[in-house]
């Protein structure tokens, strides 16, 4: 959980909201077929409950500042698509809409490209 005080009071953001803001933000990108999981722990939900979820792929670090974050994802890209230009517009979206939705600052933005599939 991420607690921020301001001069109203304090505001907390539980990770499931950040990282299903970040998940939908980064598959609303062009090219971006599914996001993977991220962690060992992701993989066992989602063969769990055998369903996709927004969060899969999102790992979330804090950064070196305390109002600062550190966005990792996993995606699957589509097949024959320039993987740099959807990288940088991943990176850019996602930061653009974690920083205007919560007011913290994203230091690095890191996009793994797990695989390619034709859709």
């Amino acid at each position: 959980m991420i607690r921020m005080n301001t001069h109203l009071g304090a505001i907390m953001l539980t990770e499931g909201y950040l990282s299903n803001l970040i998940g939908h933000a980064a598959t609303g990108c062009f090219g971006v077929v599914r996001m993977n999981p991220a962690s060992p722990a992701q993989g066992l939900k989602k063969v769990l409950k055998r369903a996709e979820e927004l969060d899969d792929g999102v790992k979330v670090t804090a950064g070196d500042s305390p109002k600062a974050i550190v966005i990792d994802l996993h995606i699957t890209v589509m097949y024959g698509v320039n993987v740099s230009a959807i990288t940088d517009s991943i990176m850019n979206k996602v930061k653009y809409v974690v920083e205007r939705e919560t007011g913290l600052t994203v230091s690095a933005v890191n996009v793994f490209v797990d695989g390619m599939e034709n859709s």
